[in-house]
């Protein structure tokens, strides 16, 4: 089987010669000003592809030049291209999936077939490192409430253990606003309408305080928009709607060429109306058997239901980075960085006219985050040492209420009728780490890279407990908590009379050396190829959604990723094609994942997993105003010794991990009229099937008759696109249309059978369109 996958991909890639990221100009080194429009930077050749600079590896340097699997996209090519928020960069990125079904202030992130699944409690880290401006976000609520005026995000593809340490085992995604400049005043400001009422606005202003010294920025954001899910429940808003603020405020000094100071403060806040999902019953014609309740004749942007509740969160924090020369080779450079935020979720779980199941999320939390690194350049040397501290903690009370519908006529007698849960509990973690990376020339065309960090991850600690609620909220029953006439508090039961100050505690220790060693081979001054080994690390973590007894409140092993890579960077033909190729296999171990029992949400370890696949990028000059882009992902995941409720997984694929993925696009300047031009970017995505449940098309136990197969997204296509003007004047206007055909998909799913009777499935998004009016200053 691997060798005919093997196979397809080898003439796969031969056959997709066009493939790429959406390319972008990123900036200079972190220290130096950033030029406010990366399109302008300067070819090396006439009607060549433009160079990309990243800071990947910590250190400015060429994207061709840097050795490991990385996507930079710019911000001006996020715009042309429609990326409005996280999930958008699915189009842009081979083997990235990402789903926001609790809001695109929350996106879901997985990368080469390693992910966050569909687990959703609070207190657990994403295996994908998620960075703004190089700071680590712990809480998946921060993770899109900072995404406008970028300069660039840069995606990197496989375990990231050395410079991007914390919890990384899939890879790291960073998002890097736009830094104040000093040489000039100016900004933008634009404004926007679209579809379903889509009211936008966005701008920032640069102000130059003291000349190539001191320089102010400041940005905003706002988007505010109904519902595109048409809820037909009399006196209900429709579902899925947009309602989001942002502010960030960015400071630069550059008091001599040896010392940088960066600070930034952001605010973001994000309030929709709930998202809509499909509870699609276990009986024939998707009735649910407890309700009687089926959406068979509904269209798939339809609801019933009767309780639309709405997503509020907000994040806020600082950020101050200092670096300085200490001379021609050495320079110190320090990072720190304080983040809140908040999340309040309310949903009813079904979208039916029945009170079956309701979530109230209710969590808060707070990070800091503090980097110290050395870096050394000379004479074929370059190295990078430094330290990490961390913490993060998080507050959560979270009520479910269920079989609510049953209150007029079944009196409370748990289990046997309508009932509720309260759980609430705090969690501490900590992370200390030491790290060093050297490349070293061994030949003029032969560098090798080795790299380590030793990480000490303490989580310090769970303490929690929960209770049944009758009809109406009140407690009457413990669940979880420390039992006073337990000789063994720590595996008692936890169920007992409510005492609201009975509680169960967790607490682990974890330390791991990972790393990455590596050869590159510069071929000739536009072709680089590479091979590496390297281990990635997510820490262990406590299972925050066992609610019903202490036993479901487990502790689940660290993850590790051994991650073999391969791939060849080429500019060729005059540097009018740029095309990147990327071949990787993982061992992976321990994955952290999450089974849901009943109505009991609980983690797991899956002892081992094989993913391997190819990976290929290009972006190639057509023509003087035509530009190609396309890439394709192809993926092969697979469990080993894997069993869950008695169901062996031997064989089956991981979820959110899709065996093909394809984005293409055209940036065609349609006229060049001396004062302005006429721009066109159309674009198109792949995504193959996809499982979002590791027991794909099998039944969830012994007993299941249903099975898991409609915990799925078949095969779709989006099409897409920008039309747009821009002139000398700075006025612009741009038109914008996704998922141009109406494409009915689905992007996240849970198996609720055993409890609630259904199927759960999240709607993406249909189409939408709009128009954008700005003006540059």
């Amino acid at each position: 089987m691997r060798l005919s996958y093997l196979r397809d991909c080898g003439l796969l890639a031969l056959t997709a010669a066009a493939a790429v990221p959406q390319t972008a100009l990123a900036q200079d080194a972190a220290a130096q000003p950033r030029p406010a429009d990366p399109i302008d930077a300067a070819q090396s050749e006439p009607g060549g592809l433009e160079d990309i600079v990243v800071t990947a590896q910590r250190r400015a340097e060429s994207a061709q030049s840097t050795p490991i699997a990385i996507t930079a996209i710019g911000g001006d090519t996020l715009a042309s291209k429609g990326v409005f928020e996280a999930a958008d960069l699915t189009q842009a990125v081979p083997n990235l999936q990402i789903a926001a079904p609790f809001g695109k202030a929350q996106p879901n992130f997985a990368l080469r077939g390693i992910s966050i699944a569909n687990e959703y409690n609070a207190n657990t880290a994403s295996p994908i490192g998620v960075y703004i401006d190089d700071a680590y976000m712990s809480s998946r609520n921060s993770h899109g409430i900072q995404l406008y005026d970028l300069e660039r995000v840069e995606v990197l593809r496989g375990p990231q253990g050395t410079l991007y340490g914390r919890n990384t085992t899939a890879g790291a995604i960073n998002f890097i606003t736009h830094r104040p400049e000093l040489d000039k005043n100016g900004g933008y400001a634009e404004v926007g309408y679209g579809n379903q009422d889509r009211k936008s606005a966005q701008g920032a202003v640069n102000l130059v305080v003291d000349p190539g010294k001191l320089a102010i920025r400041g940005a905003f954001d706002y988007v505010n928009s109904d519902g595109y899910v048409r809820n037909l429940f009399p006196g209900q808003p429709d579902a899925q709607s947009e309602d989001s603020i942002g502010g960030r405020v960015s400071v630069l000094w550059k008091p001599d060429e040896t010392f940088t100071a960066f600070l930034k403060g952001y605010y973001g806040r994000s309030n929709p109306y709930a998202g809509a999902v499909h509870g699609i019953g276990t009986g024939a014609g998707g009735v649910n058997p407890l309700t009687g309740y089926t959406r068979q004749n509904l269209d798939f942007y339809e609801i019933e239901s009767f309780h639309i509740g709405r997503y509020k969160i907000e994040s806020k924090g600082v950020l101050l980075t200092l670096s300085k020369e200490l001379g021609d080779a050495l320079s110190i450079s320090t990072l720190t960085s304080y983040d809140k935020a908040m999340r309040r979720i309310d949903q009813e779980g079904t979208h039916s006219p029945f009170d079956l199941l309701d979530v109230f999320y209710r969590d808060d939390s707070e990070q800091f985050n503090q980097e110290v690194r050395l870096n050394y350049d000379r004479d074929g040397v370059k190295a990078i040492l430094g330290g990490y501290y961390g913490w993060d903690r998080v507050d959560v009370f979270n009520t479910f209420t269920f079989f609510q519908f049953l209150k007029p006529v079944v009196p409370f007698n748990f289990p046997n009728s309508g009932f509720g849960v309260d759980s609430k509990f705090s969690q501490t973690r900590r992370s200390k780490a030491i790290f060093g990376q050297v490349d070293y020339d061994l030949t003029d065309r032969l560098s090798a890279t080795i790299g380590l960090r030793y990480t000490w991850d303490t989580l310090r600690y769970y303490r929690g407990n929960a209770n049944i609620l009758d009809y109406d909220g009140n407690p009457v029953l413990n669940t979880v908590g420390n039992p006073a006439d337990s000789f063994d508090p720590v595996n008692a039961p936890g169920v007992g009379p409510y005492n609201p100050n009975s509680f169960l505690t967790r607490a682990r220790d974890d330390k791991a050396l990972s790393g990455r060693i590596g050869l590159n081979y510069q071929f000739t001054p536009s072709v680089l190829a590479y091979a590496s080994y390297s281990r990635g690390y997510r820490g262990g973590a406590v299972n925050g959604g066992g609610y019903l007894g202490n036993q479901l409140v487990s502790l689940v092993e660290p993850e590790k990723v051994d991650a073999y890579e391969a791939g060849v960077k080429s500019e060729l033909l005059g540097r009018r094609l740029r095309l990147n190729l990327a071949g990787f296999y993982y061992s992976y171990k321990n994955q952290q994942l999450q089974e849901v029992i009943g109505a009991v949400a609980v983690l797991r370890n899956a002892p081992k997993s094989t993913l391997y696949g190819l990976e290929v990028e290009a972006t190639a000059v057509l023509a003087d105003r035509l530009t190609a882009n396309a890439s394709v992902g192809l993926l092969k995941t697979e469990y080993d010794g894997l069993t869950l409720s008695g169901v062996s997984l031997d064989g089956n694929r991981l979820p959110f991990a899709p065996n093909f993925t394809f984005n293409g696009s055209f940036d065609w300047t349609v006229a060049d009229f001396g004062s302005g031009k006429v721009s066109f970017s159309p674009n198109v995505s792949y995504t193959s099937q996809q499982w979002f449940s590791p027991f794909n098309g099998d039944p969830s136990s012994t007993t299941d008759t249903i099975t898991n197969r409609r915990q799925q997204q078949k095969g779709y296509w989006l099409v897409g696109g920008n039309l747009g003007v821009t002139m000398e004047s700075g006025l612009y206007a741009t038109a914008w249309v996704k998922n141009l055909f109406n494409q009915d998909y689905y992007v996240y799913g849970l198996d609720l059978r055993a409890s609630f009777g259904y199927d759960y499935l999240a709607l993406g998004a249909p189409r939408s369109y709009g128009a954008t009016v700005g003006f540059r200053f």
